[in-house]
């Protein structure tokens, strides 16, 4: 099912995920729901902040994105990125990453280019921290117009119910 994604100025976007403790089938249903929508969104990772749960849960895929390459290291070793596609994440921890697979397993590797900004991105989320944080002061102010402009809408919106 497509999950509803919220937007700029939704508190659940602030909030530091819980973390989850065992992968139950309704996280494996979240999983699945929030794969569905990222490819719906046609994004290449979606955090469970993003569709209003305040849970330590990501999804990644990097796949479609060739033209913005991705390494990984598994155990030391150069690999394929795609062999750890579709990626989940529960309970990640650095950038040299450590995490729950969706089944429960413990996983741990190194990326970079866009797998590695995907990760961090996503587990930003996760602690609530948004992209617009890690901006630079200028470029933050250039778009304030626009960010309180999205955060009202989002405001009213909730208000609505």
């Amino acid at each position: 099912m497509v999950l509803k994604v919220v937007k700029y100025g939704h508190p659940v976007l602030r909030k530091r995920g819980a973390r989850i403790e065992a992968v139950t089938p309704e996280i494996k249903r979240l999983i699945a729901d929030m794969f569905e929508t990222m490819v719906a969104s046609n994004g290449v990772g979606l955090a469970a902040q993003q569709v209003g749960e305040t849970l330590q849960l990501t999804v990644i895929d990097v796949r479609e994105a060739a033209e913005r390459p991705s390494t990984l290291e598994l155990n030391g070793q150069p690999t394929d990125p795609s062999v750890l596609m579709p990626l989940v994440l529960i309970n990640p921890e650095s950038v040299d990453v450590k995490a729950l697979n969706e089944d429960g397993q413990p996983i741990t590797f190194r990326c970079g280019g866009l797998l590695a900004r995907a990760v961090q991105h996503e587990t930003d989320h996760l602690n609530g921290i948004l992209f617009i944080d890690r901006m630079e002061k200028v470029t933050k102010a250039d778009l304030q117009p626009e960010l309180d402009e999205m955060q009202a809408q989002t405001k009213a919106e909730l208000k609505k119910g």
